[in-house]
Protein backbone atom coordinates (compact mmCIF):
# COMPACT_ATOMS: atom_id res chain seq x y z
CA UNK A 1 0.00 0.00 0.00
CA UNK A 2 1.38 3.30 -0.70
CA UNK A 3 0.75 6.50 1.64
CA UNK A 4 -1.21 9.22 0.78
CA UNK A 5 -0.31 12.70 2.30
CA UNK A 6 -3.30 14.72 2.97
CA UNK A 7 -2.75 17.92 1.87
CA UNK A 8 -4.66 21.07 1.49
CA UNK A 9 -7.17 20.85 -1.18
CA UNK A 10 -7.05 23.87 -3.58
CA UNK A 11 -10.22 25.76 -2.67
CA UNK A 12 -12.13 28.46 -4.76
CA UNK A 13 -12.59 32.10 -3.32
CA UNK A 14 -15.76 32.31 -1.65
CA UNK A 15 -18.47 34.07 -4.19
CA UNK A 16 -20.45 37.02 -2.84
CA UNK A 17 -23.84 36.04 -0.76
CA UNK A 18 -26.36 36.49 -3.69
CA UNK A 19 -24.27 33.96 -5.87
CA UNK A 20 -24.20 32.22 -3.59
CA UNK A 21 -28.20 31.90 -2.99
CA UNK A 22 -28.67 30.85 -6.36
CA UNK A 23 -29.24 27.43 -7.66
CA UNK A 24 -26.40 26.14 -9.91
CA UNK A 25 -27.20 24.02 -12.70
CA UNK A 26 -24.98 21.62 -12.02
CA UNK A 27 -23.12 20.58 -8.83
CA UNK A 28 -18.83 20.53 -9.36
CA UNK A 29 -17.10 17.77 -10.59
CA UNK A 30 -14.95 16.00 -8.91
CA UNK A 31 -11.72 14.07 -9.91
CA UNK A 32 -11.78 10.61 -8.28
CA UNK A 33 -8.29 10.50 -7.25
CA UNK A 34 -9.14 13.95 -5.62
CA UNK A 35 -12.18 12.97 -3.64
CA UNK A 36 -10.13 9.70 -2.52
CA UNK A 37 -7.73 11.78 -1.31
CA UNK A 38 -10.22 14.13 0.66
CA UNK A 39 -11.76 11.40 2.03
CA UNK A 40 -8.43 9.51 3.29
CA UNK A 41 -8.48 12.98 5.53
CA UNK A 42 -11.04 11.33 7.72
CA UNK A 43 -9.61 8.56 10.02
CA UNK A 44 -11.72 5.29 10.12
CA UNK A 45 -12.10 2.41 12.08
CA UNK A 46 -11.79 -0.85 10.04
CA UNK A 47 -14.10 -3.62 10.32
CA UNK A 48 -14.47 -7.14 8.57
CA UNK A 49 -17.98 -7.98 7.29
CA UNK A 50 -18.21 -11.77 7.28
CA UNK A 51 -20.69 -14.56 7.24
CA UNK A 52 -20.90 -18.46 6.58
CA UNK A 53 -21.88 -19.62 3.07
CA UNK A 54 -23.75 -23.01 2.61
CA UNK A 55 -20.56 -24.77 1.96
CA UNK A 56 -19.72 -24.32 5.48
CA UNK A 57 -16.78 -21.68 4.43
CA UNK A 58 -15.86 -17.68 5.41
CA UNK A 59 -17.10 -14.98 3.40
CA UNK A 60 -15.87 -11.52 4.12
CA UNK A 61 -14.57 -8.24 3.28
CA UNK A 62 -12.88 -5.16 4.67
CA UNK A 63 -14.93 -2.29 5.44
CA UNK A 64 -13.98 0.98 6.59
CA UNK A 65 -17.39 2.82 5.82
CA UNK A 66 -19.12 2.30 9.23
CA UNK A 67 -21.91 4.66 11.62
CA UNK A 68 -23.81 3.80 14.48
CA UNK A 69 -27.24 5.00 13.66
CA UNK A 70 -29.84 4.05 16.54
CA UNK A 71 -30.08 2.83 19.61
CA UNK A 72 -33.40 2.02 19.48
CA UNK A 73 -34.19 -0.29 17.54
CA UNK A 74 -30.34 -0.98 17.59
CA UNK A 75 -29.32 -0.06 13.90
CA UNK A 76 -25.66 0.66 12.20
CA UNK A 77 -24.82 1.05 8.87
CA UNK A 78 -22.00 0.66 6.13
CA UNK A 79 -21.27 1.55 2.96
CA UNK A 80 -19.96 -1.16 -0.23
CA UNK A 81 -19.14 -0.51 -3.42
CA UNK A 82 -21.69 -1.56 -5.83
CA UNK A 83 -18.52 -3.58 -7.80
CA UNK A 84 -17.72 -5.77 -4.71
CA UNK A 85 -17.81 -9.25 -5.75
CA UNK A 86 -18.12 -10.22 -2.30
CA UNK A 87 -21.45 -8.10 -1.09
CA UNK A 88 -24.00 -10.25 -3.51
CA UNK A 89 -22.55 -13.26 -1.74
CA UNK A 90 -23.14 -11.79 1.84
CA UNK A 91 -26.35 -10.17 0.94
CA UNK A 92 -28.30 -13.43 1.19
CA UNK A 93 -26.98 -14.65 4.31
CA UNK A 94 -29.41 -14.77 6.98
CA UNK A 95 -26.71 -12.97 9.30
CA UNK A 96 -23.41 -11.28 9.01
CA UNK A 97 -20.73 -10.62 11.87
CA UNK A 98 -19.31 -7.19 11.50
CA UNK A 99 -15.49 -7.77 13.52
CA UNK A 100 -14.22 -4.13 14.36
CA UNK A 101 -10.11 -4.92 13.83
CA UNK A 102 -7.72 -4.39 16.33
CA UNK A 103 -4.21 -2.93 15.93
CA UNK A 104 -2.63 -5.81 15.18
CA UNK A 105 -5.37 -6.99 12.94
CA UNK A 106 -3.11 -4.75 9.61
CA UNK A 107 -2.75 -8.02 7.80
CA UNK A 108 -6.51 -9.43 8.66
CA UNK A 109 -7.86 -6.55 7.07
CA UNK A 110 -4.97 -6.50 4.30
CA UNK A 111 -6.24 -10.09 3.13
CA UNK A 112 -9.95 -9.18 3.51
CA UNK A 113 -9.60 -6.82 1.40
CA UNK A 114 -7.58 -8.80 -0.94
CA UNK A 115 -8.94 -10.15 -4.18
CA UNK A 116 -7.56 -13.67 -2.92
CA UNK A 117 -10.14 -16.68 -3.27
CA UNK A 118 -9.20 -17.91 0.19
CA UNK A 119 -9.14 -14.68 2.22
CA UNK A 120 -9.43 -16.32 5.78
CA UNK A 121 -6.59 -18.67 5.17
CA UNK A 122 -4.25 -16.67 7.96
CA UNK A 123 -7.41 -15.65 9.93
CA UNK A 124 -8.34 -16.76 13.43
CA UNK A 125 -12.20 -16.87 13.25
CA UNK A 126 -15.24 -18.19 14.54
CA UNK A 127 -18.99 -18.82 13.68
CA UNK A 128 -21.92 -18.49 15.58
CA UNK A 129 -25.34 -20.88 15.58
CA UNK A 130 -26.56 -18.02 12.95
CA UNK A 131 -23.74 -18.22 10.72
CA UNK A 132 -22.35 -15.23 11.26
CA UNK A 133 -18.44 -14.62 11.30
CA UNK A 134 -16.60 -12.92 13.45
CA UNK A 135 -12.68 -12.58 13.70
CA UNK A 136 -10.29 -13.61 17.00
CA UNK A 137 -9.52 -10.48 18.93
CA UNK A 138 -11.52 -7.91 17.82
CA UNK A 139 -12.25 -4.91 19.97
CA UNK A 140 -16.28 -5.36 18.79
CA UNK A 141 -18.45 -8.23 17.61
CA UNK A 142 -22.02 -7.21 16.26
CA UNK A 143 -24.26 -10.22 14.77
CA UNK A 144 -26.30 -8.61 12.38
CA UNK A 145 -28.81 -8.66 9.68
CA UNK A 146 -29.62 -6.39 6.63
CA UNK A 147 -32.75 -4.26 7.43
CA UNK A 148 -32.94 -2.21 4.38
CA UNK A 149 -30.24 -1.07 1.51
CA UNK A 150 -30.51 1.53 -0.78
CA UNK A 151 -28.05 2.84 -3.44
CA UNK A 152 -26.04 6.17 -3.68
CA UNK A 153 -23.74 6.21 -6.43
CA UNK A 154 -21.61 3.93 -6.77
CA UNK A 155 -21.86 2.48 -3.42
CA UNK A 156 -24.93 0.70 -1.37
CA UNK A 157 -25.40 1.82 1.90
CA UNK A 158 -26.75 -0.81 4.19
CA UNK A 159 -28.88 -0.62 7.27
CA UNK A 160 -28.34 -3.79 9.71
CA UNK A 161 -30.61 -4.78 12.80
CA UNK A 162 -28.02 -5.37 15.87
CA UNK A 163 -29.23 -8.78 17.41
CA UNK A 164 -26.75 -9.57 19.37
CA UNK A 165 -22.61 -8.02 20.29
CA UNK A 166 -19.50 -8.56 22.32
CA UNK A 167 -17.43 -5.70 23.27
CA UNK A 168 -14.10 -5.83 24.47
CA UNK A 169 -13.29 -1.09 24.80
CA UNK A 170 -9.95 -1.91 26.18
CA UNK A 171 -8.66 -3.27 23.07
CA UNK A 172 -7.61 -0.40 20.48
CA UNK A 173 -8.65 -0.71 17.34
CA UNK A 174 -7.11 -0.61 13.84
CA UNK A 175 -7.29 2.79 12.13
CA UNK A 176 -7.44 3.88 8.68
CA UNK A 177 -6.19 7.08 7.45
CA UNK A 178 -4.84 8.73 4.56
CA UNK A 179 -5.06 5.15 2.41
CA UNK A 180 -2.87 3.27 4.93
CA UNK A 181 -3.79 1.63 8.78
CA UNK A 182 -2.02 3.55 11.69
CA UNK A 183 -2.38 2.82 15.47
CA UNK A 184 -4.23 4.67 17.93
CA UNK A 185 -1.03 6.71 20.60
CA UNK A 186 -3.88 7.07 23.44
CA UNK A 187 -0.72 9.27 25.54
CA UNK A 188 -1.56 11.42 23.46
CA UNK A 189 -5.15 12.02 23.86
CA UNK A 190 -5.88 15.83 25.50
CA UNK A 191 -9.04 16.05 27.58
CA UNK A 192 -11.79 17.88 26.81
CA UNK A 193 -12.82 20.95 28.37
Amino acid sequence: MTATVCSPVQLISRPPREARDTVLPHPPVFAPDQLRKAYGCFPSGVLALSGLAESGQPIGMAVSAFVPVSLDPPLVQICIQRTSTTWPQLRGLRRLGLSVLAQEHGQVARSLASKNADRFSDVQWEANENGAVFVHGSTLWLETSIETETTAGDHSICLLRIWSMDSHPDVTPLIFHGSRFRNLQPHLVHEAG
